[in-house]
Formats: C-alpha cells, sequence, structure tokens
C-alpha cells in the first residue's frame, strides 16, 4: 500500500464488497505504542512476567491490534472519503509478539439517506483464529 488512501464513493461501495491487508506485530510496534499510549503493563512489556501468566509470553495491547480498523477504513474502504462515526470491539483472543495478522472489512449494510456504511470488522491470526472483531459505522463524504 503506499501513502494514498482508496477513494470510494457511496455509489460505488455494495453489500458483500471486503479489503483486507496483512501486519506482523513486532517489537517495534508494540514498543512504539506502549510510549504512545503510555500502557507499560508488564503483560505487554516484560518477557519474563508475561512467561508468568496464563499466556506464557507477552501479550500484544488489544488497542495497538484496533487501531489497525483506523487504517483499514482511512485507506481501503472506502478510503479517503470516510469519517469514522463509531467502532465496537470484541478483544476474542490473544495475539503475540511475532505473530501475523489479517485486517479485514466488509461491508454489511449501507443508508444512502445519510450516506453511511456499515462494516464488519475482523482480525485473524494466521491460524484463522479469530482475535478481535467489532462493527464500524462510517460516514461517506
Amino acid at each position: 500500500m503506499t501513502d494514498s488512501p482508496l477513494e470510494y464513493n457511496f455509489e460505488d461501495l455494495f453489500v458483500g464488497q471486503k479489503a483486507n491487508f496483512l501486519k506482523k506485530i513486532d517489537e517495534v510496534l508494540v514498543n512504539d505504542f506502549a510510549k504512545i499510549s503510555g500502557d507499560f503493563n508488564p503483560l505487554h512489556m516484560n518477557k519474563e512476567y508475561a512467561s508468568t501468566t496464563n499466556f506464557g509470553k507477552r501479550v500484544c495491547h488489544g488497542m495497538l491490534l484496533a487501531s489497525f480498523f483506523s487504517q483499514l477504513i482511512g485507506m481501503y474502504l472506502p478510503g479517503k472519503n470516510s469519517l469514522y462515526f463509531s467502532q465496537t470491539l470484541n478483544f476474542r483472543n490473544p495475539c503475540f509478539v511475532d505473530d501475523n495478522i489479517t485486517i479485514e472489512g466488509e461491508i454489511i449494510e449501507k443508508k444512502s439517506n445519510i450516506k453511511l456504511i456499515t462494516i464488519k470488522t475482523t482480525i485473524h491470526n494466521k491460524t484463522g483464529t479469530c482475535l478481535i472483531d467489532g462493527i464500524a459505522k462510517v460516514i461517506v463524504r
């Protein structure tokens, strides 16, 4: 992906339309997110501490994963003409450092009178396990 967002008009969008992209969750992302968010919980940041938990290793910040929905909406679906209205989040399973993830959105509803689309948002790991899901409501300007 370039730094230029896709540019869909409301009329071009359709129920069932999908977009997705891949990310690798690495040390740099986790450390940078901790600095930005101020969340240095040892479950996320301390390998020794995390090894004593039921997860057995460091868990990626859930909100770091959820932040990729902003990239999904702002860059891919619908892209340039989007304005986030709301987003629900369900944290289903943990993500770990060095996991590869897929961020996906699918339009499940269009409201023409207010130019609003509803997008089912999901993040899965490489085995297909759902890590986060939710519903985004997006105004298409």
